[in-house]
This record gives structure tokens, C-alpha cells and sequence, in this order.
């Protein structure tokens, strides 16, 4: 089904799946031979054409995939399942630069805990930004759960542009989810530890001293950042904090975060005691908290937080106090807990239990007006009791794990992890509508915009853990298994299995293509990183090399087909910085950059200005060049950094002269002309029409302009070594 999507266009086109031998197009071979050879039914030829994108289209749905151990995100589209680009945001990752020039290495060191550089991460849990609750296709968030850190990234270049630590946790889990207007992003904490740093307890003391907790990081979105200083934390009891969701509609201003092992069991199976599943998971039930974020922040404004390593943390006595942090017990070991785009009820699915949870927000808000509390926890939350708070519980099968929601009301679907299914299910009625089964261990699943209050449906993705037998074996450690699902019909139709190679992606989010507008170049000088203007950027002609004792500072540009200066002369032992402008403005004329043997490298994009420092620490000749295939004479785009021995004088030499002709020259001066007059047409074309009602086409117009305006005095350059019948230098500046 896989290798057949290219002919799916064609088929869709033949009458009854079936086109005769003796058809134009198939003279060697005809689709019903093909379907023959290869063992193919008419389902897996409709399925291939439900997912095909032919040649020059583009995918309704854009999803943005966390990439596990990778530290990165992956992002391939819907329906075709082809990987578009990967993120890079905790890792170093080579062919952006990203860890390798000195603007991405900025950001990369926001993300030092101790002081020490992190360079593995863990993501797991992705998040749009709202607006009212719907996605606006601005921003993305990923936490890292091994270092408790969150990222933002611009989706305007899908660049990361920030990383925050948390300053209380150890690890954490839950992140990142976002309130319908991205006024905060919600970070979960994992495993209970003292909040404040570098403290030892005991785990004897676990229930006196150890801590959970979730965070609201604040986001400006004026500026496209989190705002560390107006953020804050609850501090909660050593449950294990898990997933979170924001309420929405008649449920905005208040989150629900899950948790699991409330028994705050300790293990160590090495002294004798049982381990730390069968501890975490003896009680039928955890707790779902319930908190009032909105009224939180007024009081952290007001005072009532307490400083823990300098951050705003809400103690558990006045969330208590105060009338916001509430309890609900909830099927143990749960993994998700999902807000319905209606905002009116919250979902629950426990693994160890076969049936999801249906809570009523209006329930929920009845019992804390009256006061109806089944009791308080050790740390005197007050518990509402799940009969109090439930409107139903339905039965789904197997580990049920986390729900997603429909375009169509009502409608909800639910991965069954060891089911291995996911069900489709209705959940004002409080039935199972569908099941299909997946290939294997399904954790996360995703349908289309499904976090937000507009789900837009029509596909679910299937995050599977395992893969078996799915793909050709590469060896013990396989890909894991994204599976495409048709959800537009009554019964759900399997249509697609994609291996994801990079990290053990965890939970992913999908957004309409229509709704990103990245941009396709930057004002020439910027710094992607900053997005202000680079204090190294130059334009052509004002290309320097400023030397100040031990530290040479090149300003250079980079255009098809050349990087000037094209010879960098450094003493050994100096500190070498090397600010790279890409002068392009045409769409995708990316240039990189490398010296050979340094580690660096940097991707600049039309108009992005990178910096990349080294040490010239080894005398020698090493070329430098573009590592971007960018034009036919991408290999002649190249330089030489010559790292001069101390107390090295330079000789008098000479280069050999080429053997160039005057008739050489004459031909290359008629070439010249042609090509010019051939330029000017079209210009003259262009100009004539309304060509700047059509922004791309002003952006290429300006870059031809850039570019002709480059070669002003080159005339009278060569004109000039012609007179003195030097052909070589004649005939290359012509």
C-alpha cells in the first residue's frame, strides 16, 4: 500500500478500480497487473489515494511530532505523512548550525541547569498557542521531561528562540498545555523532590519533605517570550503529577492536572521492599486536581506566594485558604486528562482501569459553592467526592490512556494501550460507537486541531510504541509506528503506517496548513535567534576584517556564488569571529558554512545574519566553504583560512597567470551583452504589468534588482585590464 501512493491520482480515475492493458497510459504495464503483482486490494488503492498529495499540491494539516530522546521536533503533514523538517530545540543539530554558530549556542545555553550544558533532552508533549481557545499557528511549546525545561519556538521560521528552566523541579512530565489565550503555558511537575536546590532529605521523609507541583509559565506574546518573572507554581503534595488541560468556555480560569501514585510510595527493591509499581498502583483511585489559575495570579500579585530559589510559589495551605486547589478522585494510574471543546466536562482515563471518566465542570463547581467535600487529604486539600463530580463512566476496554475530540459533538476517541485499539465513543451519550485496532501499544493519539475548541476531525493519528513486524527490520532498536486513520465516516478506516526514526516520539498536535504563515526570508541583517538586527551584519562592499590584539573579526557576506572575503589571514592562537551575512532575497538560496577541521557550521538563510568563534588553535591552510548546494558554481564557493605560524614573514611570490585570449575576452564581453539584453526584457516585462500586487514576485524583483546593482563598476574594471592587454583579469571581471 506504502510504495503504491504515487499511482493514486490515477486510479481514483479509473472506472470501477479497473483499467484495461490496452490504456495510453499504461502500455507497459496496466493497474490492474499492478495490483496483481504486488498483492494489492481496492482498499489499499483507496487508501493510498486518500493519502496521496500529488506533485506541486501541499497537505491540509500540518502536525508537529515531539521527537523524544532526540530533543528535537519532528513535522511531517497530513495526509501524506512526509517528514517536513525536524526543530531542533534542546539538541545541537548540524545542518541548521543549531548548537554549532554562536546565536543558536545563546540559546542553547539558556538551558544550562548548574551551570553545566545539557545536550540530550526529552520531549514529550507539544502545544499550539490560542486564541480563544482555537489555534492561531504563531507559537510552539515543548518540554523536556529528563531536565525540566520548556521551550518556545516562533513558527514564523519554526526557529527556537527561548529556553526555561524550572527552578523548583527535578523532572516533570505534564508540559506543555496553554489556556485558550496563551496567557500561560502549564508545566507539570513527575517525581516528588524538594523544591528548594541542591537540599537532601531522605526518602523517609518523602511525605514531610518532598514536593510536587505544577507551574504557569506567563507568555508574552508581544514578544514572543515567557515571562520567568511573572510566573508561578503551586505547590502541591508528592503525588506524581502528570498531564494537564486548561478549561475553556464555562471552564476557562480553571486547569485539571492528574496524578498517579498518591500513595507516595517509596521502593528500593535492592533493600528488600517492593518495587515501585506495585507501591504506585495499590489504591483503586489517585487524585485529579482541580486549581483556579486565574485567581492564583491575582494573588501571587498580590503577595500571598512565597520565594523558592527565587521563583513565586503558591504553599499548599493558601491554594487551601484561599478557595483554589481541590481534589477528585480519579481511576488510578491515569494518563490524560482532556478538557471537551465545549469546555463543559473533563475526560479521565485510567490505565489500570477499563472504563474513561466523565466529570461535569458544573458538578464540580456545585460541590465547592456548597462546600460538599467527602473529606481532606494529609495535607488538608479538600477532596470532592467522584459520585459529587462524575456525570458518567464508560467502558472502552484496556489501558485506556488519553481522548482526543471530533469536528462532530459529542464525538470522542481514546487510545487502548493494551488493547492496542482506539475506540470511538460518544460521551454526552456514554457509549462506544467504533474500534479499530493499531499496531502496537498505542500511547498518544491526535486528531486534527483535537486539543482546541474547534477540532477540525477528518484524521486521527495513532502514536504506536511498537512497530514489530510493520516495517523491513533494522535491527533491534525499530522505529515507532505512526498509523493515519480515516475518521470522516461512521466506521474508522486505517490508512497509513509511517516509521518515525529520530527519538520515541510521545504525544503530537496538528494544525490546518492554511492557518501557518512562516516567513520565507528575513530583513537582510537579522538575527533569527534575537529577531532584532545583528550588530555583525554588513551589506556588499562593506565587507571588513578588523583585527584587535588577539581577536580577528571578519564581516562577511555570502551570495551565489561566492563568500568575501575570500582569504581570512589569522596569527595561530587568536580568537577568530566570523559574522556571516546571506545577501539573497530570492525563497531558499540557503547558504552554510564551514571551516574545515573547527566544528562549527551555520545555516543562513536569505537575509539571516550568524556568527560563528573559534580558536585558531593549529597553524595550517583550511579551506572554508558553502555547505548549501546553492547554484551551479556551489563548489567554487569557497575560501581559505590561513592560520600563520608565530613569527611567520611573508615572501615575495607571485601567481601563475591563466592563458587567456583577446578573442576569449570579445566572446565573453558578447555573452555579456546577450545575457543583458535578454535581462532587460523581462524586467522591462515585469515592470510594465501589475507585478507588485503579487508580494513574491516584488521580493524576486527587488533580489534581481540587488543583484544587477552588485555589478555596477565591474565594466570599468575589466574595460580597464583590457587596455593593458591583461586577458586573464579582463576576461574574469567581465
Amino acid at each position: 500500500m506504502r510504495q503504491l501512493r504515487w499511482q493514486a491520482a490515477a486510479a481514483l480515475a479509473a472506472a470501477g478500480i479497473g483499467l484495461a492493458a490496452g490504456s495510453a497510459w499504461s502500455a507497459a504495464e496496466s493497474l490492474q497487473d499492478v495490483l496483481k503483482r504486488r498483492g494489492l486490494s481496492q482498499q489499499d488503492l483507496l487508501s493510498a489515494a486518500k493519502t496521496y498529495v500529488p506533485t506541486g499540491k501541499r497537505d491540509e494539516f500540518v502536525t508537529f511530532s515531539s521527537g523524544g530522546q532526540s530533543g528535537q521536533i519532528i513535522v511531517y503533514g497530513v495526509p501524506s505523512m512526509r517528514i517536513l523538517k525536524y526543530i531542533a530545540v534542546f539538541t545541537p543539530e548540524p545542518w541548521q548550525g543549531y548548537g554549532y554558530d554562536a546565536n543558536s549556542k545563546a540559546v542553547l545555553d539558556q538551558g544550562k541547569i548548574d551551570g553545566k550544558d545539557i545536550t540530550w533532552g526529552d520531549t514529550h508533549h507539544p502545544a499550539i498557542s490560542e486564541t480563544n481557545g482555537e489555534y492561531d499557528g504563531q507559537f510552539l511549546f515543548i518540554n523536556d521531561k529528563a531536565n525540566p525545561r520548556l521551550a518556545v519556538i516562533d513558527l514564523r521560521d519554526f526557529e527556537t528562540k527561548q529556553i526555561v528552566v524550572n527552578p523548583i523541579y527535578k523532572s516533570e512530565h505534564g508540559g506543555a498545555f496553554v489556556t485558550p489565550n496563551s496567557e500561560y503555558v502549564i508545566e507539570a511537575a513527575q517525581y516528588p523532590a524538594p523544591l528548594e536546590n541542591k537540599k537532601f532529605f531522605p526518602l523517609e521523609q518523602m511525605n514531610e519533605k518532598y514536593r510536587g507541583g505544577v507551574t504557569y509559565w506567563k507568555f508574552d506574546r508581544k514578544e514572543g517570550r515567557i515571562d520567568t518573572k511573572a510566573s508561578f507554581s503551586f505547590e502541591l503534595p508528592p503525588y506524581w503529577q502528570d498531564l494537564s488541560d486548561a478549561g475553556k468556555g464555562p471552564s476557562d480560569g480553571w486547569a485539571f492536572t492528574n496524578s498517579f501514585c498518591s500513595e507516595r510510595y517509596v521502593g528500593g527493591i535492592e533493600k528488600g521492599r517492593p518495587p515501585y509499581e506495585a507501591g504506585c498502583s495499590a489504591k483503586d483511585t489517585d487524585y485529579l486536581h482541580v486549581m483556579n489559575w486565574k485567581k492564583a495570579a491575582e494573588l501571587v500579585k498580590a503577595g500571598k506566594a512565597k520565594k523558592i530559589n527565587g521563583h513565586d510559589v503558591i504553599p499548599i495551605e493558601v491554594a487551601v485558604k484561599e478557595g483554589i486547589l481541590f481534589l477528585i478522585p480519579e481511576p488510578k494510574s491515569p494518563h490524560g486528562v482532556d478538557v471537551t471543546p465545549d469546555g463543559k466536562f473533563i475526560i479521565v482515563a485510567g490505565k489500570l482501569d477499563t472504563h474513561v471518566s466523565v466529570y461535569s465542570f458544573e458538578k464540580i463547581q456545585a460541590a465547592i459553592k456548597a462546600g460538599k467535600f467527602e473529606s481532606k487529604d494529609p495535607y488538608g486539600i479538600p477532596v470532592i467526592g467522584m459520585k459529587d463530580a462524575l456525570q458518567h463512566q464508560v467502558q472502552l476496554g484496556l489501558g485506556p490512556l488519553h481522548t482526543q475530540y471530533d469536528s462532530k459533538a459529542c464525538l470522542a476517541y481514546t487510545s487502548l494501550y493494551v488493547d492496542s485499539q482506539v475506540a470511538k465513543w460518544n460521551f454526552c451519550e456514554g457509549k462506544v460507537v467504533d474500534k479499530i485496532s493499531v499496531h502496537y501499544n498505542i500511547g498518544h493519539l491526535m486528531t486534527m486541531e483535537g486539543d482546541s475548541t474547534k477540532p477540525a476531525g477528518r484524521y486521527l493519528v495513532a502514536l504506536n510504541k511498537l512497530a514489530i513486524d510493520r516495517f523491513v527490520p533494522v535491527g533491534p532498536l525499530h522505529p515507532q509506528n505512526h498509523q493515519l486513520i480515516d475518521i470522516s465516516n461512521d466506521k474508522m478506516q486505517l490508512l497509513y503506517d509511517m516509521p518515525l526514526p529520530l527519538g520515541e516520539p510521545h504525544y503530537a498536535v496538528a494544525i490546518a496548513a492554511e492557518k501557518l504563515k512562516p516567513a520565507v526570508r528575513y530583513k537582510v541583517g537579522t538575527d533569527s535567534r534575537t529577531d532584532k538586527p545583528h550588530p555583525g551584519a554588513v551589506k556588499a562592499g562593506e565587507e571588513k576584517t578588523v583585527r584587535k590584539g588577539n581577536k580577528v573579526e571578519v564581516f562577511a557576506t555570502l551570495i551565489r556564488s561566492h563568500i568575501t572575503p575570500e582569504t581570512i589571514e589569522v596569527d595561530v592562537g587568536d580568537d577568530v569571529v566570523i559574522h556571516l551575512t546571506n545577501l539573497e532575497r530570492a525563497q531558499d538560496e540557503t547558504h552554510g558554512f564551514t571551516v574545515s577541521t573547527y566544528n562549527t557550521h551555520a545555516s543562513i538563510e536569505p537575509g539571516k545574519t550568524v556568527t560563528v568563534k573559534f580558536k585558531a588553535d593549529k597553524e595550517g591552510v583550511y579551506p572554508y566553504y558553502c555547505t548549501e548546494f546553492c547554484s551551479a558554481l556551489h563548489l567554487e564557493m569557497m575560501g581559505y583560512l590561513l592560520v600563520k605560524p608565530k613569527g611567520w614573514k611573508a615572501t615575495k611570490t607571485t601567481l601563475d597567470k591563466g592563458t587567456y585570449t583577446e578573442a576569449e575576452y570579445k566572446a565573453t564581453v558578447k555573452k555579456v551583452a546577450d545575457t543583458q539584453a535578454i535581462i532587460d526584457s523581462v524586467v522591462a516585462y515585469i515592470t510594465s504589468v501589475n507585478y507588485k500586487d503579487f508580494p513574491d514576485v516584488v521580493a524576486m524583483v527587488e533580489d534581481a534588482f540587488d543583484q544587477l546593482g552588485k555589478t555596477k563598476g565591474l565594466k570599468e574594471k575589466h574595460e580597464a585590464f583590457a587596455a593593458k592587454k591583461d586577458w586573464e583579469n579582463a576576461n574574469l571581471w567581465a
